[in-house]
């Protein structure tokens, strides 16, 4: 959606209010979420309507009055134009996502990110999702390949959400979600020694779950994603520094990198960055 508000907001605002406008928002369902600076708050329901009134699907627009934070990593919301609800239907590469912005976390800046990693997935594979939100990683590998997923997430609405995408696209014999912290249900023997691959996918504290997720590993070896938050001046210096962190962090393994990209922006010099990478055990 890069430069698209602008665009619709062209002969609605003033030159230098357009200036401000961030160019971008998020579109999940018929909501539509956008981000907008403290001058022109005064400004937000015009701005609302402008987005109801030319989008057609659009039923619901959100401003983000804070960022994602917290356990949960969910964000501050206030309707500033059409109907003040936040279930909505989400569909992505054929598969379809019941999703509340308000109580659960979802982004679909990481479509592309999820279709990369189900790429990677073979058939038969057994995967562990930690921090699987509303089931959207497990819900598109599981559609695209006869594997098992464990869903893991402490946040009671998105393990509900999951259980029910995983029924909505008709995978509930192959997604199986646990309400709990990951740390403590990984630490069962059930999974000791089990799984294949191992999706890590929350950068603010997946450093805590390395040497757990290891332990789940089958003793053949098996696959990490794991997310980072790189902070750096350059793009150019992005993957390096991330790779850099990574050595640093599985030191006492035996480790191989096979890929590292960065997956989005975050803030001004802050990205998200994933690494794929191989464990021997």
């Amino acid at each position: 959606m890069s430069k698209f508000l602008k665009k619709l907001l062209k002969g609605v605002l003033a030159d230098e209010d357009l200036e401000k406008v961030y160019s971008s928002f998020d579109m999940i369902g018929d909501i539509a979420i956008i981000k907008i600076p403290d001058s022109l708050l005064t400004k937000k329901n015009v701005i609302g309507e402008v987005i109801l009134d030319s989008i057609k699907n659009i039923k619901s627009v959100f401003v983000q009055k804070s960022s994602i934070s917290g356990e949960y990593r969910l964000r501050g919301l206030e309707v500033i134009a059409g109907d003040e609800k936040y279930v909505t239907f989400y569909r992505e590469y054929g598969c379809k996502f019941l999703v509340n912005v308000a109580t659960s976390y979802f982004s679909p800046r990481l479509s592309t990110e999820r279709l990369r990693i189900s790429n990677l997935v073979s058939p038969g594979e057994i995967v562990v999702n930690m921090f699987a939100g509303v089931g959207t990683f497990s819900v598109i590998m599981a559609k695209k390949h006869q594997i098992k997923v464990y869903n893991i997430d402490s946040n009671l609405d998105a393990y509900i959400l999951s259980i029910m995408n995983s029924k909505l696209n008709k995978l509930s014999d192959r997604i199986f979600s646990i309400h709990g912290d990951s740390q403590q249900v990984l630490h069962s023997n059930t999974f000791k020694d089990r799984i294949d691959r191992v999706l890590l996918p929350l950068p603010e504290r997946a450093h805590e779950f390395v040497d757990i997720s290891i332990d789940c590993l089958k003793p053949s070896g098996g696959h990490l994603h794991f997310f980072s938050h790189i902070k750096s001046d350059t793009k150019a210096q992005v993957v390096p520094t991330s790779e850099a962190h990574i050595v640093n962090l599985f030191s006492k393994y035996d480790f191989e990198i096979e890929h590292t990209q960065i997956v989005r922006d975050v803030a001004p010099r802050l990205y998200q960055t994933v690494t794929d990478l191989f464990i021997s055990k």
